[in-house]
């Protein structure tokens, strides 16, 4: 049985405890892996499970997310019919409406038009590879209203249900005081059929920078590494047309992931380089994550840092963080004689 499914991403959903690495994109768009974005993640598994109309609700701070997704060429959502769309909120809109049955039910001609029958809703912070062609086979054998997948027990926030119940619930949501499929889940297990899934792969919730540092570091393991990278369902994002890492003589790397672009004229160890980075002669990486285009000058010590987009680190800096990672934001210059 293979019945067909539209796809909701709720990217609206942001943490203050990741401000610092928020404050100039939203979540969604945070970059991860060395070379992906969060939202490519549930957006491939949506590819991967044969859904061919995706929705994305955005919050207002969707510049990076709009730029990254473009067409949605990248998921092969470029289509005459169904594909890729994007909602974006009004400018005078409350930030509580966002991604919740207020925001879908402004847009609701997209779920009248759409001609699959049922949905699947999640949001975009989530790492891990799900298969929702089972998942909704589950759902209708077993007659459920609403299918909520967990993992170990914990709710991924990621549902799926008729598409007639969602505009159903859409009609109602202000009198019953449901702003989210997830109040209609924790307050209907009596009067609606809620069925739930186990989903037993690996998977990680971006809530944190705590959150973000550990399951960064997290995919350098290879037993996580085979179960989020398949051949068979790969993650898809946005190419970039970039030389391969350029490996200096006398460069070591050990445990981590390097991106293309890159030049390594010292040592790096169990961390990840995004795009495009420049690691300077006698300089040490350790635990660490760099992202795209950031230039680290000549005997660095980096040890348990982020460092954001467009970062410069002048000669011989020192950053180490020992019990949390420590974040250089966007665009910072850090030099040794601030560090002393």
């Amino acid at each position: 049985m293979k019945e067909s499914m539209l796809g909701i991403i709720n990217a609206t959903k942001e943490f203050s405890s990741l401000k610092e690495l928020t404050n100039h994109r939203c979540l969604a768009a945070l970059p991860f892996g060395g070379r992906y974005r969060l939202i490519d993640f549930m957006l491939s598994n949506m590819v991967n499970s044969g859904i061919n109309s995706v929705a994305i609700f955005t919050g207002h701070e969707n510049r990076s997310l709009m730029d990254h997704l473009g067409s949605g060429k990248q998921w092969d959502l470029h289509r005459k019919r169904d594909g890729l769309f994007v909602f974006t909120p009004n400018a005078q809109g409350e930030s509580n409406d966002f991604g919740s049955f207020h925001h879908f039910a402004k847009n609701i001609d997209y779920f009248l038009r759409s001609k699959q029958k049922y949905v699947v809703i999640t949001m975009s912070h989530i790492v891990a590879s799900i298969q929702f062609q089972p998942i909704l086979n589950r759902h209708v054998e077993v007659g459920a209203d609403i299918t909520e997948v967990r993992h170990a027990g914990r709710s991924l926030q990621t549902y799926i249900l008729a598409k007639d119940l969602l505009l159903s619930l859409f009609e109602q949501y202000k009198d019953k005081g449901y702003y989210s499929i997830i109040d209609v889940v924790k307050d209907n297990y009596q009067s609606l059929h809620i069925h739930t899934y186990e989903h037993t792969g690996y998977v990680a919730m971006i809530n944190s920078t705590e959150s973000y540092y550990k399951h960064s570091l997290d995919i350098l393991k290879p037993e996580v590494w085979k179960q989020l990278f398949s051949v068979n369902e790969p993650f898809y994002t946005k190419v970039k047309d970039e030389p391969p890492t350029r490996y200096v003589k006398g460069a070591k790397v050990s445990h981590s992931v390097v991106a293309n672009g890159s030049i390594i004229e010292g040592e790096v160890d169990n961390s990840i380089i995004f795009r495009s980075v420049k690691v300077g002669k006698g300089s040490v990486i350790r635990n660490s994550i760099i992202m795209q285009k950031t230039h680290i000058g000549e005997n660095c010590i980096i040890d348990g840092v982020i460092l954001d987009k467009d970062v410069k680190i002048e000669a011989g800096t020192v950053l180490t963080a020992s019990d949390s990672p420590y974040v250089v934001e966007k665009g910072t210059i850090q030099g040794a004689l601030m560090n002393s």
